[in-house]
């Protein structure tokens, strides 16, 4: 059986809102470890602050951005989509969410570096 839905932009769209969100869930416990160590081990903080000044980190940064910006902004699209009347500028909305998380994150980006 084809499944020719799978070759829609809009597929895509809700894959990578799917994904953001599955990877944002899996780095919560992390952030909030670390933010317990403010808490608990102020040395090992410091030790981590240190760490997150490296050029890879700070990349990693922006594709932590990037999620976030796609979640929101796909979150958005899908909003407009469950409470304004259906547009055939659907394809267009996902492609303007994308380019919105690519620009926050690349301002984040070249902030950060």
């Amino acid at each position: 059986m084809i499944r020719r839905h799978r070759s829609h932009p809009l597929w895509y769209a809700f894959l990578l809102h799917r994904i953001s969100g599955l990877l944002l869930a899996l780095f919560l416990p992390v952030h909030f470890y670390l933010l317990s160590l403010a808490l608990t081990d102020t040395a090992a903080l410091d030790g981590f602050l240190r760490w997150t000044d490296l050029t890879i980190v700070k990349i990693a940064e922006f594709g932590l951005v990037f999620l976030l910006a796609v979640h929101f902004f796909g979150g958005l699209r899908l909003l407009a989509l469950e409470f304004l009347p259906w547009s055939p500028r659907q394809k267009a909305l996902a492609a303007t969410a994308t380019a919105l998380a690519f620009f926050v994150s690349g301002s984040f980006l070249l902030s950060a570096v």
